[in-house]
């Protein structure tokens, strides 16, 4: 099994395609072709000659172990790629990384953003202190029981990069991988174009007011995405030098808030708002806040004035509102020994175009009179509600998968991957948590409020409260937004690009390759292009829940993955990290289904739609994978507690659907020699239920076994042309009976067996080389009648239609002669299920003896098919006795002579030895036939018992043939002057009648089904019974005989 591991891995690229075979990944368990090559020289003179053949297969300890010291499967990581570039691998590779620098500080860095920067003090405004922790309580709760989650599997063995990808796909399989995979590189692609929206939010309204024009976030956005992708492709090894600097503006810009927030207590910052009653005014074109002011002149009007009157005189018509309230001016950031956390506890939620407004206080004002010069007030931008808030500040706690990202680049793994990535979140939400509380006790509401702090001068709100200059947040957080815009545009490319290697989404395959160094080129290209289509949004507020829904399902499949491995207890379930529990796994993968529908339930339908699109895409048309996954360990203990269940007992009428075995026969080639059954079964199951399609092969399973393993390739392979469901099974024995019935005992497992057998009729039997062929087809009847198994028997099977033929009219005659428990019923009506035989109708034939009311029976019948809800014509066929013919006598005869000379071949060699010599010494001239004289097909050729002696042949051993029966003058007599069983006359005459009905019925029929007696008891008829058989269904194109087994299979009732 390992050496055929390792051809299939070599076949398919080795190691450095991951899942692109079996194996998988390239394992120190499998011998490489260079140890075979060496195996003789290796073991020459060692004491291990017990274990010789096993050396063949099976490696040694000690080459084992010395593999495993060096094993490797994790692919070259940017650096190395910038470092291979540069001839500079060597010189300039690292230590591995500890727990700080490897899994910590690169989790930090990703946690923290834009949203911080940005929107936080919003949220605390809208949201209120309570309701923002709760959200941030909630968000980081999630990130924390998925990080648990995380820690199991990433300890639980060597995770390659790919990070979640690779964790999910390698516990769920390739399709939730695959689906999950795309979705977490659009979560991580679209949180680029965030970053890049939110350094240009900064540019133009914090640091560059005066650049903006027409449809700025998308031209910006633009060059500047254009720039970071230049910069991505020209060199990574740019961007992870810079990762320190990023990091550090991260840091520095949080210790700035809290130093303010310390500061406050001592000696507020002066950032005064000015309200004309309880309206935020947009500080922008007036420098007082005051409608006059007094000087030695006199009273002299303010450029408030004249924003609100239409001259700077003091009789001036001005504005309603304006005129009937004062101006005042409020600190904006009181402290956070103020007391203003009492008034920012509850949220404050608006409409698009609502007023930014003080709590408490009171202005007067007409609440008929329009809103006028609405652009010298504070507006709300958008309409903000709860569930909108949630979605935009997910993507603040996004990141965590840093540390596990880059576990090859680790010391130790699975131990920093645990310590780091929950200390990270730790930290972060701590951060997160006490800078609610701290933003709403020290800064005014309508400043929090304030989303692009309009009423203080323009500042970004957290920078006013920043210490030692608002300049400080501005530029760290541009920084560092353009730094994680960088990672994104770095890590999603490699994503993607670990995803086309994978080959399991063959559209992908492009974006497997790169530049020579491995570079992901195209993926970059595509990473690009999405990121564009993010900018073009042109709103933060707007992307952020996008992006949010990407890496909740991403979070929930972690969740999953652990909380399915832990609940089947695979085998190979051991992480190191022992701090999880499934119910903890659940919670956080509850939360984050939660998390997706509060934050948008229509962006969840469509993250949803598109994951299940790409499950459905991988699972029709990607590549075979086998990665031990957690489904396959789902589906089989699934399929264990469904088998225990069928086991309590046999399926009601109801649920009875034929579950067939299909026995078909091979030539020496180990090819099907009767395709058309698996057609026929295709059209009988629609692909519903079992098949189990086996065959029988003659000799020893040892000698055996390539030919086995090649007659099941053929079966599969046919199935899989055919479109049939199921399995295929081959058993090997002595000799082709035994085989057969031991197929018909122990296929099926448990409930889960067949209960119809489908042979086809086997040709050429009444061929003198034949005659095992109908022995094994009449034992195989009484077989399946003993296990009380239905049986269908295909006539003339090369004649029934392919899957790709169609009826376009005729009608499928069933002739209900004896009752069977209704398959004659049932099986016409599931074959016109198939679109072969949908245009086909469905006749019903009966036979009326002389006592039978054959009026009354018809009716019967048809009522009988109304509560059967089967559409179906009825006619009833009157059978008179009649005398039996002189050719069913003939004819009777015929089968009993031709069954006599059967009888005659199975002498033994010796005994016909005796009978030549007893010939040789009592014959005369006068004797019919003689040795020397065998029957010639012209002398032969006077009797229908003669006519069968034709078939005898010279003897391979080159002893001549003897007619059987010619033993002596008298067997000859006795063969000739033998008078036909009146039973067999009796059966004969009932064939022929039978078969003159439906020959004359039923002869443009494209399909007859036709019940199938059974054999007799006594073994000394059965050539007799195949003969019968023979008669009945002579002259019809397709015949299916069908042998009930037993029970009902069709009722009346619902």
């Amino acid at each position: 099994m390992l050496n055929n591991l390792t051809d299939t891995e070599e076949g398919d690229g080795g190691a450095q395609s991951q899942g692109d075979s079996n194996p998988k990944e390239s394992s120190p368990f499998i011998n490489s072709s260079d140890v075979a090559a060496e195996k003789s020289q290796q073991y020459d003179g060692k004491n291990m000659a017990l274990f010789e053949e096993e050396m063949d297969t099976s490696p040694m300890v000690s080459s084992l172990l010395s593999s495993l010291a060096n094993y490797s499967n994790l692919p070259q990581g940017s650096k190395e790629h910038e470092e291979a570039e540069n001839n500079e691998a060597e010189s300039s590779r690292k230590k591995p990384l500890g727990t700080l620098m490897g899994v910590y500080l690169p989790c930090i860095q990703n946690i923290f953003g834009v949203i911080l920067f940005l929107r936080m003090t919003w949220l605390v405004g809208i949201g209120g202190v309570i309701g923002t922790f709760v959200i941030v309580f909630i968000c980081c709760s999630t990130t924390m029981l998925t990080a648990i989650s995380m820690s199991a599997i990433a300890t639980n063995g060597v995770v390659p990069a790919g990070g979640s990808y690779y964790m999910i796909s390698r516990s769920l399989g390739p399709e939730f991988g695959g689906a999950v995979g795309i979705c977490f590189y659009l979560g991580t692609t679209y949180a680029g174009a965030m970053y890049i929206l939110g350094a240009i939010e900064l540019l133009l309204i914090y640091i560059a007011p005066k650049a903006a024009l027409l449809n700025n976030m998308r031209v910006y956005g633009t060059i500047l995405l254009t720039s970071m992708a230049t910069v991505v492709f020209v060199g990574v090894k740019y961007v992870n030098k810079l990762a320190l600097v990023f990091l550090a503006c991260v840091i520095l810009s949080i210790f700035a808030v809290y130093a303010g927030v310390i500061k406050t207590a001592v000696e507020p910052p002066i950032f005064p708002v000015c309200l004309l009653g309880n309206r935020t005014l947009v500080w922008k074109s007036f420098d007082v806040c005051a409608k006059t002011v007094e000087t030695a002149n006199g009273t002299v009007t303010t450029q408030l004035w004249s924003m609100f009157c239409d001259s700077p005189l003091l009789n001036a018509t001005c504005d309603k509102y304006f005129t009937a309230n004062n101006v005042s001016q409020i600190q904006g950031i009181p402290g956070v020994t103020s007391g203003i956390l009492a008034e920012n506890l509850f949220g404050t939620y608006y409409e698009k175009g609502d007023l930014i407004a003080r709590q408490n206080m009171e202005s007067a004002e007409d609440q008929d009179d329009p809103l006028t010069n609405s652009n010298r007030y504070v507006l709300a931008d958008i309409t903000s509600f709860f569930t909108l808030l949630v979605g935009i500040y997910f993507p603040s706690v996004t990141g965590i998968m840093a540390g596990s990202n880059r576990s090859g680049d680790l010391r130790d793994a699975q131990k920093s991957i645990p310590i780091g990535t929950i200390a990270a979140i730790t930290t972060t939400s701590t951060v997160y948590m006490s800078s609610v509380v701290l933003f709403g006790a020290c800064i005014e509401g309508v400043v929090l409020r304030d989303k692009f702090g309009e009423g203080v001068h323009g500042n970004l709100v957290i920078g006013t409260l920043a210490w030692p200059s608002p300049w400080v947040i501005v530029i760290g957080s541009f920084f560092s937004t353009c730094g994680a815009g960088l990672q994104s545009l770095t890590g999603a490319p490699r994503l993607l690009q670990a995803i086309a290697k994978d080959n399991i989404v063959p559209a992908l395959r492009i974006f497997g390759h790169g530049k020579a160094n491995g570079e992901p080129t195209w993926s970059l290209l595509l990473t690009a292009c999405i990121c564009e289509s993010g900018i073009l949004i042109a709103s933060l507020d707007a992307v952020a829940p996008i992006l949010s829904m990407f890496f909740l399902m991403c979070y929930m499949f972690v969740n999953l993955a652990c909380a399915l491995q832990t609940l089947l207890r695979t085998p190979n379930w051991r992480p190191r990290f022992k701090f999880y529990h499934w119910t903890l796994s659940f919670l956080g993968m509850s939360l984050c289904l939660t998390l997706m529908f509060i934050c948008s339930w229509y962006y969840a339908i469509v993250a949803m739609v598109i994951a299940g699109s790409i499950y459905k895409y991988i699972e029709f048309s990607g590549a075979e994978k086998e990665w031990g996954d957690g489904i396959r360990g789902l589906s089989l203990s699934a399929a264990r507690y469904a088998l225990m269940r069928l086991e309590e007992g046999p399926p009601h009428t109801k649920n009875w659907r034929p579950q067939l075995l299909v026995l078909v026969s091979t030539d020496t080639e180990q090819n099907v020699e009767q395709p058309r059954l698996l057609s026929l079964t295709n059209q009988l199951k629609a692909g519903k239920g079992l098949t189990i399609v086996g065959t029988a092969l003659v000799g020893s399973y040892l000698e055996n076994y390539d030919q086995t393993q090649r007659a099941e390739q053929a079966l599969r392979k046919l199935m899989e042309t055919e479109k049939v469901k199921g399995f295929s099974q081959v058993t090997v024995s002595s000799n082709l009976r035994d085989a057969t019935s031991h197929l018909l005992q122990a296929s099926g497992l448990g409930g889960l067996k067949h209960n119809a057998v489908l042979v086809s009729w086997p040709r050429n039997w009444k061929q003198g080389d034949e005659h095992q062929t109908w022995r094994n087809f009449v034992e195989l009847v009484r077989e399946t009648t003993a296990a009380h198994l239905a049986m269908l028997v295909p006539k003339n099977i090369a004649a029934f239609p392919s899957n790709g033929e169609r009826f376009t009219e005729g009608h499928i005659d069933v002739w209900w002669i004896v009752h069977d428990g209704g398959m004659l019923m049932l099986l016409p009506f599931l074959l016109r299920q198939h679109k072969v035989w949908r245009k086909c109708k469905m006749r019903i034939f009966t036979v009326a003896q002389m006592d039978d009311n054959s009026i009354q029976m018809k009716k019967d019948l048809t009522t009988f098919l109304y509560h059967l809800r089967i559409d179906a014509m009825v006619e009833v066929v009157e059978m008179h006795d009649s005398d039996i013919s002189a050719y069913t006598y003939e004819k009777t005869l015929v089968m009993e002579q031709r069954s006599q000379m059967l009888k005659q071949i199975k002498m033994t060699k010796n005994e016909r030895e005796r009978e030549v010599q007893l010939i040789h010494d009592n014959t005369t001239p006068t004797s019919p036939t003689t040795p020397a004289t065998p029957l010639t097909p012209a002398e032969g050729a006077k009797s229908p018992g003669e006519q069968v002696q034709m078939t005898w042949t010279e003897k391979c051993d080159g002893e001549p043939a003897k007619p059987p029966g010619a033993a002596t003058p008298e067997g000859i007599k006795d063969i000739f002057n033998m008078k036909p069983n009146q039973s067999n006359v009796r059966r004969m005459h009932t064939a022929l009648r039978l078969n003159e009905v439906i020959i004359k019925k039923s002869s443009e029929a494209k399909l007859v089904l036709l019940n199938m007696p059974g054999p007799p008891r006594n073994r000394t008829g059965d050539e007799n019974y195949m003969e019968f058989l023979e008669v009945l269904t002579e002259g019809l194109n397709r015949v299916l005989l069908v042998r009930g087994g037993g029970r009902e299979v069709i009722t009346i009732y619902s």
